[in-house]
């Protein structure tokens, strides 16, 4: 029996918070905040109020928990057949899956609640939307039943850009609409390198992702073209778009090359699963210190410090 009573497997209280964090899978969620502060600070052109930005973290942290403990509910069988989540909360039996939802509903109603007041509705919305779609079209539809699961789910992951928009500006623009692309083209890479990694778990359990159905090289083929994409969408926010600056453009570029040569690596030996490890981590790197390369540059210091810099080569010229 994959669930038992919580009170025989916790010894304190301090466990049973414990537990509930882990339901969260706290280690996602970091990334999808860097993503929303990137956003935010390119709407409020660097000058972020900073509680909004607190309200609006700490609504996308609990959304994104909520989605979360849902998707730990949903996916405890399979969970409990592989060794790498076994131990998680609910399979092992020190959460009940009930007590888990209604943990799931209250992150819910308190996201919503924070940045409806707070923040804005729109905001609160397209947060309740990120967690409808990761849940329904993701979890129950997708990720057990077609190679697509990582290409269409990776739009839950791209919301919190759009939330952060939101939140600041009320709207939605089309700088909002190309972060929530960059995000979007970035999921596949990023999590199809971990699946190399791990295709024998998701294999033994029937999950179809793409290593699985595919195989290696014709996954990281598309990693490639994915990686192409994302790189590409990158600079679109320095031209045409022009909200950002050569700040910005010089750490995309470094970053996108990197991303780049990393996955030609992995392009030329698909079965190294060193190479589609590194690939992974640099991928988390990457899309937190491009965020923080839009934070940067947005930063009306920055802008100060670059025209003081070309005044005095100007005047140096003369």
């Amino acid at each position: 029996m994959i669930e038992t009573n919580v009170s025989k497997q916790h010894e304190s209280f301090l466990q049973v918070l414990q537990s509930y964090y882990q339901l969260t899978k706290p280690r996602i969620i970091p990334l999808l905040l860097i993503t929303t502060a990137g956003s935010m600070w390119i709407a409020a052109k660097g000058q972020v109020d900073p509680m909004l930005l607190l309200v609006t973290l700490s609504g996308g942290t609990l959304a994104a928990a909520s989605a979360q403990t849902i998707n730990c509910i949903y996916d405890r069988d399979i969970d409990y057949e592989m060794e790498r989540t076994r131990h998680r909360p609910i399979p092992s039996g020190r959460i009940q899956s009930r007590d888990a939802l209604i943990f799931a509903i209250a992150l819910a109603v308190i996201s919503f609640s924070l940045l409806s007041v707070f923040a804005n509705l729109l905001a609160a919305l397209l947060a309740m939307a990120g967690i409808g779609f990761y849940v329904l079209i993701y979890t129950h539809w997708l990720k057990r039943h077609s190679t697509l699961n990582i290409v269409i789910g990776g739009a839950a992951g791209a919301i919190p850009t759009l939330v952060g928009w939101a939140a600041v500006t009320g709207n939605l623009s089309w700088t909002a609409w190309l972060l929530f692309t960059i995000v979007f083209l970035w999921t596949p890479p990023h999590f199809w390198a971990l699946a190399l990694m791990i295709r024998d778990d998701y294999a033994k359990v029937g999950v179809p992702m793409l290593p699985v159905v595919a195989g290696n090289s014709a996954t990281v083929q598309q990693i490639w073209w994915y990686t192409l994409l994302t790189v590409a969408a990158t600079f679109i926010l320095v031209y045409p778009l022009q909200q950002t600056g050569f700040v910005y453009g010089a750490i995309a570029l470094y970053l996108g090359g990197v991303f780049i040569y990393k996955a030609w690596q992995l392009l030329r030996d698909p079965s190294d699963r060193n190479l589609a490890r590194g690939l992974f981590l640099y991928s988390i790197s990457y899309m937190m210190l491009l965020c923080l390369g839009m934070v940067v540059d947005s930063l009306p210091l920055t802008h100060h410090a670059i025209s003081f810099v070309v005044s005095q080569f100007i005047w140096c010229e003369s």
